[in-house]
Protein backbone atom coordinates (compact mmCIF):
# COMPACT_ATOMS: atom_id res chain seq x y z
CA UNK A 1 0.00 0.00 0.00
CA UNK A 2 1.29 3.51 -0.87
CA UNK A 3 0.18 6.76 0.93
CA UNK A 4 0.33 10.25 0.45
CA UNK A 5 -0.18 12.84 3.59
CA UNK A 6 -0.40 16.84 2.52
CA UNK A 7 -0.13 19.19 5.26
CA UNK A 8 0.68 23.43 5.51
CA UNK A 9 -2.58 24.48 4.77
CA UNK A 10 -4.20 27.30 6.50
CA UNK A 11 -6.13 30.50 6.40
CA UNK A 12 -3.94 33.27 5.37
CA UNK A 13 -4.93 36.74 3.76
CA UNK A 14 -4.45 37.96 0.45
CA UNK A 15 -0.91 38.57 -0.54
CA UNK A 16 0.64 35.94 2.07
CA UNK A 17 2.04 32.79 1.11
CA UNK A 18 1.66 29.28 2.97
CA UNK A 19 3.97 26.15 1.94
CA UNK A 20 2.16 22.85 1.74
CA UNK A 21 4.14 19.64 1.68
CA UNK A 22 3.43 15.95 1.20
CA UNK A 23 4.91 12.50 1.80
CA UNK A 24 4.47 9.61 0.18
CA UNK A 25 5.03 6.35 1.94
CA UNK A 26 4.41 2.53 2.16
CA UNK A 27 6.02 -0.04 -0.43
CA UNK A 28 7.79 2.49 -2.48
CA UNK A 29 10.31 1.54 -5.57
CA UNK A 30 10.48 4.73 -7.24
CA UNK A 31 8.24 7.83 -7.44
CA UNK A 32 7.92 9.80 -11.21
CA UNK A 33 6.17 12.95 -11.70
CA UNK A 34 4.68 14.75 -8.38
CA UNK A 35 2.31 17.17 -8.41
CA UNK A 36 -0.24 19.54 -6.85
CA UNK A 37 -4.33 20.25 -7.88
CA UNK A 38 -6.71 21.53 -6.63
CA UNK A 39 -10.52 21.56 -6.32
CA UNK A 40 -12.67 25.05 -5.39
CA UNK A 41 -16.36 24.67 -3.69
CA UNK A 42 -18.42 23.94 -7.00
CA UNK A 43 -15.56 23.43 -9.24
CA UNK A 44 -13.87 20.75 -11.18
CA UNK A 45 -10.41 18.92 -9.79
CA UNK A 46 -7.44 21.27 -11.90
CA UNK A 47 -3.67 21.05 -12.14
CA UNK A 48 -1.31 23.17 -10.03
CA UNK A 49 2.06 22.28 -10.84
CA UNK A 50 3.79 19.24 -11.87
CA UNK A 51 7.73 17.97 -11.16
CA UNK A 52 9.42 15.02 -12.79
CA UNK A 53 12.15 12.64 -11.43
CA UNK A 54 14.40 15.00 -13.16
CA UNK A 55 13.02 18.11 -11.73
CA UNK A 56 11.51 19.62 -14.78
CA UNK A 57 8.40 21.75 -13.72
CA UNK A 58 5.62 22.82 -15.07
CA UNK A 59 2.74 25.25 -13.76
CA UNK A 60 -1.00 26.59 -14.54
CA UNK A 61 -1.24 29.62 -16.05
CA UNK A 62 -2.83 30.99 -13.09
CA UNK A 63 -0.08 30.65 -10.66
CA UNK A 64 3.33 30.96 -12.93
CA UNK A 65 5.33 33.66 -10.73
CA UNK A 66 3.64 33.03 -7.48
CA UNK A 67 3.78 28.91 -6.92
CA UNK A 68 6.84 27.34 -7.10
CA UNK A 69 6.94 23.35 -6.85
CA UNK A 70 10.13 21.22 -5.43
CA UNK A 71 10.93 18.03 -4.40
CA UNK A 72 13.04 15.91 -1.81
CA UNK A 73 13.66 12.76 -3.68
CA UNK A 74 15.64 11.36 -0.47
CA UNK A 75 12.21 11.92 1.54
CA UNK A 76 9.88 11.02 -1.21
CA UNK A 77 8.51 14.47 -0.58
CA UNK A 78 7.09 17.16 -2.63
CA UNK A 79 6.52 20.71 -1.39
CA UNK A 80 4.40 23.95 -2.68
CA UNK A 81 5.58 27.48 -2.26
CA UNK A 82 2.89 29.48 -2.56
CA UNK A 83 3.55 33.72 -2.70
CA UNK A 84 0.99 36.40 -3.31
CA UNK A 85 -1.71 34.28 -2.19
CA UNK A 86 -4.86 35.37 -3.87
CA UNK A 87 -8.69 34.65 -2.64
CA UNK A 88 -9.50 32.64 -6.06
CA UNK A 89 -6.50 30.27 -5.16
CA UNK A 90 -8.68 29.44 -2.41
CA UNK A 91 -9.33 25.30 -2.62
CA UNK A 92 -8.69 22.19 -1.22
CA UNK A 93 -5.09 21.14 -2.90
CA UNK A 94 -4.24 17.69 -3.45
CA UNK A 95 -1.01 16.00 -3.91
CA UNK A 96 -0.39 13.41 -6.72
CA UNK A 97 2.59 10.81 -7.80
CA UNK A 98 3.19 8.11 -10.11
CA UNK A 99 4.73 5.56 -8.19
CA UNK A 100 6.15 2.11 -8.52
CA UNK A 101 5.33 0.02 -5.74
CA UNK A 102 8.00 -1.98 -4.31
CA UNK A 103 6.57 -5.53 -4.46
CA UNK A 104 5.13 -6.35 -8.31
CA UNK A 105 6.95 -3.12 -9.59
CA UNK A 106 3.21 -2.20 -10.62
CA UNK A 107 2.88 1.80 -11.61
CA UNK A 108 0.14 3.55 -10.03
CA UNK A 109 -1.27 7.12 -10.11
CA UNK A 110 -1.92 7.89 -6.30
CA UNK A 111 -3.79 10.74 -4.38
CA UNK A 112 -3.31 12.35 -0.89
CA UNK A 113 -6.76 13.44 0.92
CA UNK A 114 -6.09 17.37 0.24
CA UNK A 115 -5.49 20.36 2.58
CA UNK A 116 -7.41 23.60 2.81
CA UNK A 117 -6.04 26.65 1.64
CA UNK A 118 -8.55 29.76 2.43
CA UNK A 119 -7.42 33.08 1.31
CA UNK A 120 -9.67 35.42 3.02
CA UNK A 121 -9.40 38.52 4.98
Amino acid sequence: QVQLVESGGGLVQPGGSLRLSCVASGSIFSINAMGWYRQAPGKQREFVATITKGGLTNYADSVKGRFTISRDSTKNMVYLQMNDLKPEDTAVYFCNAEIVTGLFRSKGNYWGQGTQVTVSS
